[in-house]
């Protein structure tokens, strides 16, 4: 996947902010429910997907158009066909045109556009509520059943955790930035330990569920894309495996 530059990153004020990722997730789901015009949870898979966006730069208001185009298309063709299209069923069907729309931003965007000089937002994340959350996920790990291939790992992400609640707790306003991209390396070294830990039959299980989710759609992703959507979709499962708690602040907002 192509990875948008700063200045299309800053095209949209609040991409990127800490305090923006719990809408970042929301504003896509919503706007994919909208389009399809009835209600229909995401699937890991879709999460994936956002996931792989978000980390790629893609800002939200590409991911909004690229869907709005999409279902654009596809009403044109329904209203010719009668209506008798097949519902769509997975957001990794407007992919391909999030994509394009992202390119189109782009180029757009290229020695015109200039970041936004509005003033950040507050994060919302007190100081007190950011230690907690910590301090609840460094449970959590300790809790785990984890084979032994992937315990000591864990153990010493929880360690890590803690010493982080204790130095956030001091802080009368934590660095949310500085905090997540600590957090994102802590969640990487687990997803790295938890395929470690994983056995054989597990990992052909889950790839081969993800390659067939994705079936349907490799005509509209990358094979960037489609690596990084199995990839995510791979340590989602395995989290949801162990009873380990993802450690971005994103899903701090979501309790």
């Amino acid at each position: 996947m192509r990875t948008a530059p700063n200045n299309i990153r800053n095209h949209h004020p609040q991409e990127g902010a800490v305090q923006n990722y719990f809408n970042y997730f929301t504003e896509i789901e919503t706007r994919f429910q909208a389009r399809r015009g009835s209600i229909l949870l995401l699937s890991t898979l879709d999460w994936a997907l956002i996931e792989t966006w978000r980390e790629a730069g893609i800002p939200l208001e590409a991911v909004l158009r690229g869907i709005d185009n999409a279902f654009d298309k596809y009403d044109q063709r329904s209203q010719r066909a009668g209506g008798r299209l097949r519902k769509v069923n997975g957001l990794a069907w407007v992919a391909q045109s999030v994509m394009e729309t992202t390119e189109e931003m782009l180029e757009a965007a290229i020695g015109g556009a200039k970041p936004s000089a509005q003033e950040p937002q507050d994060s919302g994340f007190e100081a007190a509520r950011v230690a907690a959350y910590l301090h609840a996920n460094a449970d959590a790990l300790d809790a785990a059943s984890l084979p032994s291939a992937s315990a000591e790992t864990i153990s010493s992400i929880a360690a890590k955790l803690r010493a982080m609640a204790t130095e956030v707790a001091m802080q009368q306003q934590p660095d949310n930035e500085a905090l997540e991209g600590t957090l994102t390396a802590l969640e990487e070294r687990m997803f790295a330990a938890l395929t470690l830990g994983a056995t054989e039959n597990e990992t052909v299980s889950l790839r081969a569920q993800a390659a067939r989710e994705l079936a349907p759609y490799r005509g509209k992703m990358s094979a960037v894309q489609l690596k990084q959507v199995t990839e995510q979709f791979l340590h989602k499962r395995l989290m949801e495996a162990r009873g380990l708690p993802r450690l971005s602040l994103f899903y701090m907002s979501l309790g």
